[in-house]
C-alpha cells in the first residue's frame, strides 16, 4: 500500500461513505467525521478476515460461503480465503 495525502471521493465513494457513516452513526442526529467512519470500515475488514478464519475449518464450506461471502472477502473452495477487491 502506498501513503497518499489526499483522497479522490468520487460520486461512488462519497455514496459508500455516506452509508457507511448511517452505519457507524449514534442516531439520525449524529455525524461522525470520516476518521472514524474509515477507520471502523477498516476494522470491520480485517474482523470479517478474522472471523472467517476462525469458522471455515468449523462448518461445512458452502454455509461458510453462504454466511460470509462478500465483493472483498471470500472463501474460495475449502483452503484459501481471497480478497476479491481491486
Amino acid at each position: 500500500m502506498t501513503k497518499r495525502t489526499s483522497l479522490k471521493l468520487t460520486d461512488e465513494r462519497q455514496l459508500l461513505l455516506k452509508r457507511a457513516s448511517e452505519i457507524v452513526a449514534r442516531d439520525d442526529l449524529d455525524d461522525p467525521p470520516m476518521s472514524v467512519v474509515l477507520d471502523a470500515a477498516l476494522t470491520h475488514l480485517v474482523e470479517s478476515r478474522e472471523n472467517l478464519e476462525d469458522v471455515r475449518d468449523q462448518y461445512p464450506p458452502q454455509t461458510v460461503k453462504d454466511c460470509c461471502n462478500t465483493s472483498v472477502l471470500g472463501l474460495r473452495y475449502r483452503t484459501a480465503i481471497e480478497s476479491k477487491w481491486r
